[in-house]
């Protein structure tokens, strides 16, 4: 039985647009890709459309012919930016609580949470380095008015607003209000584990 498009696992569009990223990225061409991988290009045509199911055996197949772990194909890499405004939010809950979903990502690795309190200065904001491959921001806004995300793409933000972006390439964050305050969390994945940084009454951090 065929599935429209829309109703196929969203891990499945992932997997397309990682599987399709690596390979361009590695200027394969798709025969290229059956031949390192075992693989018919049917099969690999179906999977870079969305429209396959592929197996663990068959993301196993896929890493090693892209040269990276199978398991970065099921983790957002260089997503476009996503913007979601208050005016368009959804809550959803009953009595005695309600909650509105933000977004959702896969993968696993090192996660920053935290709370943002900038302030309009008397010079333009420094350019924020690119981060780790595959890092993402994800910033809701609390109070006032930012302009944020990538620098070739940044978009303007008020109070119950949320964005992800990339963390991968340049950004920038531009106070349009006196002050703001924005709670953000930044994910990395496949990076070393290593122990809590947040003990009681004081506070450190790794740089991801």
């Amino acid at each position: 039985m065929n599935m429209k498009r829309d109703t196929l696992p969203r891990e499945n569009e992932l997997v397309a647009r990682n599987v399709r990223r690596f390979r361009l990225e590695r200027a394969m061409s798709l025969g290229e890709l059956a031949r390192r991988s075992g693989l018919s290009k049917q099969t690999l045509s179906k999977i870079e459309q969305g429209s396959g199911n592929p197996t663990v055996e068959t993301l196993s197949l896929l890493g090693t012919a892209l040269d990276v772990p199978a398991r970065r194909l099921l983790t957002e890499w260089g997503t476009p930016v996503y913007v979601q405004r208050l005016a368009d939010s959804e809550w959803q809950g009953a009595a005695n609580w309600h909650e509105r979903v933000l977004d959702e990502t896969y993968g696993s690795g090192y996660v920053r949470t935290m709370v943002l309190r900038l302030e309009r200065g008397e010079r333009d904001p420094e350019e924020v380095p690119s981060h780790a491959p595959g890092t993402l921001h994800h910033l809701y806004m609390i109070t006032g008015k930012l302009r944020t995300g990538p620098v070739a793409e940044p978009v303007d933000l008020a109070a119950g607003d949320f964005v992800r972006f990339p963390g991968d390439v340049p950004h920038k964050h531009f106070c349009l209000s006196e002050r703001v305050v924005a709670h953000m969390v930044t994910t990395v994945p496949q990076v070393r584990q290593f122990g809590p940084t947040v003990t009681r009454g004081t506070s450190t951090s790794e740089n991801p």
